[in-house]
């Protein structure tokens, strides 16, 4: 199936596992400000499956979260591909976007021109649980804002701004 728009904002994360689910209560709080032009997919697979939600976009942008780093939870992170580097992972289940670029231009798939991230770092989860903790609700509006930067940034202009009101209430 080939996309209707040139850009895509792909959240991952796990409804189930608390924090997990930053990406996706990102991209639902983005598909809310986001006009016409952009397509927002939320998803809990990873590795090789997100090669079929990415064919055929120019850009790509990925909203999920990172634990294991030593930044505090809510701290907001941007990365660009060159950022990224390979997962080194034994199994196809876990590759990152180095792994899945390599993958794509070997087997003859297109792969977006403009990939950039933005995940907010989170404790490891280790229980199922829905919701957000206190501190991913409260950074989750600087997500959503840098997310549309991103998508102003590549001419997606009728992205909603957030109004002073909508920043009090996050």
């Amino acid at each position: 199936m080939r996309p209707t728009n040139a850009t895509l904002v792909l959240a991952l994360g796990n409804e189930v596992a608390g924090d997990d689910a930053v990406g996706l209560h990102a991209a639902r709080r983005l598909r809310e400000r986001c006009v016409d032009g952009v397509d927002v997919i939320e998803t809990g697979e990873a590795g090789l499956a997100l090669l079929d939600f990415i064919q055929g976009y120019r850009r790509l942008l990925i909203l999920d979260s990172v634990c294991g780093c030593s930044s505090a939870v809510g701290t907001i992170h941007s990365f660009g591909m060159a950022d990224l580097r390979p997962v080194g992972s034994p199994s196809p289940h876990y590759a990152g976007l180095p792994e899945l670029k390599r993958i794509a231009e070997a087997s003859g798939l297109s792969f977006p021109e403009d990939v950039r991230a933005i995940a907010m770092g989170i404790a490891q989860p280790d229980r199922i649980i829905e919701g957000l903790s206190p501190e991913a609700r409260a950074a989750l509006p600087e997500m959503v804002d840098r997310a549309a930067a991103v998508l102003h940034d590549w001419g997606h202009v009728s992205v909603i701004p957030p109004t002073p009101i909508e920043r009090r209430a996050a």
